[in-house]
């Protein structure tokens, strides 16, 4: 490229000379013209609508959804439910060409990780986790979010508020799972519960872990710095964030209580997980209730 010259005044000009105009990158141009071709569209039938029909019936999916922050394939999850049976990955080609996609941060490498197997147990009400995330109000500023999350379903059995995170904030959303899921609260109600949290003050407290106790609940701490062990609750607060805390700010606590707890319920009722054939947190709880009456 330094050796073209310009059509309008016969000179040439350096590649570092046209990029500073530009303000691109000279590797960015490096890569442009070495950048291998577009494959082939795939060969066969294109399904049941063009492309650009589908992209119609994709945005309309978005549109009705009350979740920003879906993924193609919850897009696709929601067309099947439709009667529009299409592939996943044109679903993607089609949402990444008209820039269609939830918008996601980059993540950093990882190193090996400290431990295996699942923290995903074969029933609901077998294992929880919890955390806690903040945001911030017009009128009372910094606010801390407590949140419990059930491993098997997804589900969010308890969300809870507050201006000050204490020990004792951080139990509420523990004891509404144990009054929705378990139907009272007292002494050993849930044994047989294991809680997942991480490394947190208020929750290696002597208060919270009593509390547990009381409850019949055991402790079951992640490893230190390896949030994957907590994942379930990492995954829905990241959720939290995307479709609510990061799109409104909220004037008060109790403003920002009742928001959360219309999300919950939202969240519950209608988003999709897909380990579970892209069914709802709800629906699962109570296809699996049913399932266990029945075996009884």
């Amino acid at each position: 490229m330094s050796q073209a010259t310009s059509p309008s005044t016969g000179k040439p000009y350096g590649l570092a000379r046209v990029c500073r105009v530009w303000g691109m990158a000279r590797s960015t141009v490096y890569w442009q013209r070495h950048a291998p071709a577009r494959p082939a569209p795939r060969r066969g039938p294109l399904g049941p609508c063009a492309d650009d029909e589908l992209v119609a019936h994709i945005r309309r999916v978005l549109a009705a959804s009350p979740f920003p922050g879906e993924g193609y394939r919850k897009v696709w999850a929601r067309l099947r439910h439709g009667g529009i049976r299409t592939s996943p990955r044109r679903v993607l080609r089609l949402m990444r060409a008209h820039q269609l996609l939830a918008p996601t941060r980059q993540g950093h490498p990882h190193g090996p990780k400290a431990h295996d197997g699942t923290i995903i147990p074969a029933q609901v009400d077998t294992m929880w986790g919890t955390d806690m995330t903040a945001t911030f109000t017009r009128q009372e500023g910094q606010v801390a979010i407590f949140i419990a999350v059930d491993h098997y379903s997804a589900e969010c059995v308890g969300i809870h508020a507050a201006k000050q995170g204490t020990r004792f904030e951080a139990l509420e959303p523990i004891r509404q799972g144990v009054r929705t899921s378990f139907g009272a609260f007292g002494q050993d109600i849930a044994q047989g519960l294991l809680l997942r949290h991480d490394h947190g003050s208020q929750y290696m407290s002597h208060v919270f872990q009593e509390e547990l106790r009381f409850l019949g609940i055991t402790s079951s701490p992640a490893f230190v710095r390896e949030p994957e062990g907590n994942g379930c609750a990492e995954r829905f607060i990241r959720t939290l964030k995307e479709n609510l805390l990061w799109l409104q700010t909220f004037d008060t606590v109790e403003a920002l209580r009742l928001a959360l707890h219309e999300f919950q319920r939202q969240y519950n009722e209608t988003w999709l997980i897909g380990r579970h054939g892209y069914k709802a947190p709800a629906q699962v709880r109570h296809e699996q209730r049913w399932t266990l009456v029945d075996a009884a």
